[in-house]
């Protein structure tokens, strides 16, 4: 059947082209300017940006695992752009380097005799200290780019040879991958986010990452489908059906991550012990209860209602509006994590209130502008679908 498909090629648009420019030139410019007048904020920046694009990078890689794990049909016909989501994983070995010229100034447990002096992280320096934070975030990501290469590359490869066995291949390269994701997932999280705060215990932290990560994954992975189906690209290969499964999706994984937040508020409420405690106080005055409060609503009960009825996941624009907004609710998931414990290293004047500006804004847009840069280029270089999957005929004949 592979011969037969007729699968446009994709071309990446001045338009988009010129946002791509655009948005890395304006992410350039901030960095550099932050550099020079405000560290401290533009490393804090630069950490919620990373981390948000490339944990969309790796719920490309968990879609593609999960969904051969299951030996899945339906979604072979989406499957490539959650593919292309995944060549944003070998930027990410730069991207940590630039994060580690900044870590000083986030991670208080770096300065060793500070810590050592602190009794709390004085029991942690087994596990937090420079070498071995290096060590094991290096270590994490060339799992992650070298699993990437090679299912990804299966895939890729399929299309020419048309031969099962990557299928078969990419199977048990998946069950391995998802044991090595569960566990490298959780201490990069656990790494780069909660260690933010070295006095704050979380057992659950882990799962509340993965959970944001998948929910707005999805989003994502929807906005990118609908723009394909539209620009005549996907219209004859993804049907309102696959939308329709992708919104289900998106809809269960955001009572999951509600789940998962009040579950480790719950945990922390009731065990009631300072060196957990201390998360929540951070985030309860001086403004940051009514972040507190946003985030409920807006990553929660705006998303629930808006995708609770059937037609919202059938309609196009409304899913678009929707998935913006749980895109922009996760930046500020991640901004909630974040900044709280910025005032450790700022002016007093900082110490107390959300702040956000051009800082924020303009290191996010360079951020987007390199992911888009390597999807864009992916799907460009490559088949929109994979056309030499066995399951290509179950994906193509869909039907709710």
């Amino acid at each position: 059947m592979g011969h037969e498909l007729n699968v446009p090629k994709y071309k990446i648009s001045k338009k988009t082209w010129t946002f791509i420019w655009v948005c890395t030139f304006v992410g350039i410019l901030t960095f550099i300017f932050g550099l020079i007048n405000n560290p401290e904020r533009i490393w804090h920046s630069y950490l919620v940006s990373f981390f948000y694009f490339t944990s969309l990078a790796m719920f490309g890689m968990f879609f593609v695992a999960i969904n051969h794990v299951t030996k899945a049909g339906w979604s072979v016909n989406v499957r490539r752009v959650a593919e292309a989501f995944t060549s944003f994983l070998p930027f990410a070995i730069l991207g940590f380097t630039g994060l580690w010229y900044g870590a000083e100034v986030i991670y208080p447990w770096l300065d060793q005799e500070k810590a050592m002096g602190d009794a709390l992280i004085a029991k942690k320096v087994a596990y937090l200290n420079e070498s071995f934070f290096a060590i094991r975030s290096y270590l994490f990501i060339a799992i992650w780019v070298f699993f990437a290469w090679r299912m990804v590359g299966n895939s890729i490869k399929q299309d020419e040879t048309k031969d099962h066995k990557l299928t078969h291949s990419n199977l048990k390269l998946s069950v391995i991958y998802l044991v090595i994701f569960a566990l490298s997932y959780s201490f990069f999280s656990v790494d780069l986010l909660m260690s933010v705060d070295p006095h704050w215990f979380s057992t659950i932290f882990g799962v509340y990452a993965f959970a944001g990560l998948f929910q707005s994954g999805l989003a994502m992975m929807i906005l990118f489908l609908i723009m394909l189906i539209r620009g005549g690209f996907l219209k004859d290969f993804v049907k309102v059906d696959h939308i329709h499964d992708m919104g289900k999706f998106l809809f269960g994984f955001t009572v999951f991550w509600a789940y998962i937040a009040f579950s480790q508020y719950l945990l922390i409420w009731y065990a009631n012990l300072p060196e957990e405690t201390i998360f929540y106080l951070h985030r309860s005055h001086g403004g940051w209860e009514w972040v507190s409060l946003f985030l409920l609503v807006g990553k929660f009960i705006i998303p629930f209602l808006a995708l609770a009825p059937v037609w919202a996941k059938r309609n196009y624009d409304h899913l678009k509006m929707v998935c913006y907004w749980i895109l922009f609710m996760q930046y500020v998931d991640f901004y909630w994590l974040v900044y709280p414990n910025l005032h450790t290293n700022m002016p007093d004047l900082f110490a107390e209130k959300p702040i956000f500006n051009f800082y924020e804004i303009g290191v996010f847009l360079g951020f987007l502008g390199v992911f888009l840069f390597f999807v864009h280029k992916f799907l460009e270089k490559n088949s929109l679908i994979p056309v030499g999957d066995p399951r290509l005929e179950e994906s193509m004949h869909h039907h709710q």
